[in-house]
């Protein structure tokens, strides 16, 4: 059974989202305020073109149990779920989007099952995804690039909704690489999971930001933070290349002793040159990808800058 001495704590990143933000509070408090639970919603404006800070502003005017972070620029979506678990206050945390597609109502069902099954962590499992078609098909083929890269099977229909013990969020906490994939870091975590099917919504107002060309970069900038994959691509490419070339050799040799060999193959030689070349230009990106990263870890720069921050001082 729920506990009444329990705090529950909401982390919601907020972009392009200044007509959803006060909807979004109404339902996560119609949600909460039957638990009879302490709860604080926390709502990380991103960097967010719109007026989405305003309409923050207003709701923490009206509620002081809202928190409002506002970041100094755009950081990207996981960085701002970063910057509200880092301020929680919460024995259970949820992390849910602001768009509503994540459906409020379910959070007690989340909760409920945490405490039931004695979990520290119940996932949202999206049984019908509410997105176009081609959002799908770009997620399915996002999800499954990531999932062969770093060796380790991604679904597809689980996110960042889910409800998580503080005990989870704290070592998280103590995960300060500069690249941030919150499903994936709470996935190394560890600790007793489960997941939960939920209704999965459509979006309350607007279109998502993601698109091809971001869900593309996104997948890159994961594999290189969490996998060295393609690193062993490149050593088992190179292997196969140089056993072919040896056998070619091998059978050049014996073509020539045999007199099937009179003039040099010109064709063959150029292709060989681009190929190899090619290759060769392809293995060293790949490195200084890597080494691109490894230059930014080193620079040790904070992960996101708060600008301002309202009712931080307000405890419920």
């Amino acid at each position: 059974m729920p506990q009444s001495d329990v705090m529950i704590s909401v982390v919601s990143p907020v972009y392009r989202a200044e007509k959803i933000v006060p909807q979004l509070v109404q339902e996560i408090c119609a949600a909460l305020d039957p638990l009879g639970t302490s709860y604080e919603i926390i709502l990380v404006e991103d960097g967010s073109p719109d007026q989405s800070w305003q309409a923050i502003e207003n709701v923490c005017a009206q509620n002081p149990r809202i928190r409002g972070i506002k970041l100094s620029r755009n950081f990207g979506q996981h960085y701002a779920i970063t910057a509200g678990l880092d301020h929680v206050r919460g024995e259970w945390i949820v992390v849910m989007d602001c768009d509503l597609q994540d459906n409020p109502a379910e959070i007690p069902r989340l909760y409920q099952k945490a405490i039931s099954d004695q979990m520290e962590i119940v996932q949202a499992q999206r049984i019908k995804r509410q997105d176009k078609w081609l959002k799908r098909f770009s997620s399915k083929i996002f999800y499954l690039f990531f999932s062969y890269l770093t060796g380790v099977k991604q679904d597809g229909s689980i996110a960042n909704f889910g409800i998580y013990h503080r005990k989870a969020i704290h070592i998280l906490q103590q995960m300060r690489e500069p690249m941030r994939a919150f499903p994936a870091m709470i996935n190394w975590v560890g600790f007793k999971r489960g997941t939960l099917e939920v209704l999965h919504q459509s979006r309350y107002e607007g279109e998502s930001t993601y698109n091809w060309h971001r869900l593309l970069n996104l997948a890159l900038d994961f594999t290189l933070a969490y996998s060295d994959k393609p690193l062993k691509m490149t050593v088992k490419t190179g292997f196969v290349i140089s056993a072919g070339a040896a056998l070619y050799a091998l059978y050049v040799i014996i073509a020539y002793s045999l007199g099937l060999v009179t003039e040099p193959g010109y064709a063959s030689l150029i292709v060989s040159i681009w190929f190899l070349s090619g290759l060769i230009i392809f293995i060293l990106g790949i490195l200084g990808l890597y080494l691109g990263k490894v230059f930014e870890s080193v620079k040790n720069r904070p992960i996101y800058i708060i600008d301002k921050m309202l009712n931080d001082d307000v405890r419920q």
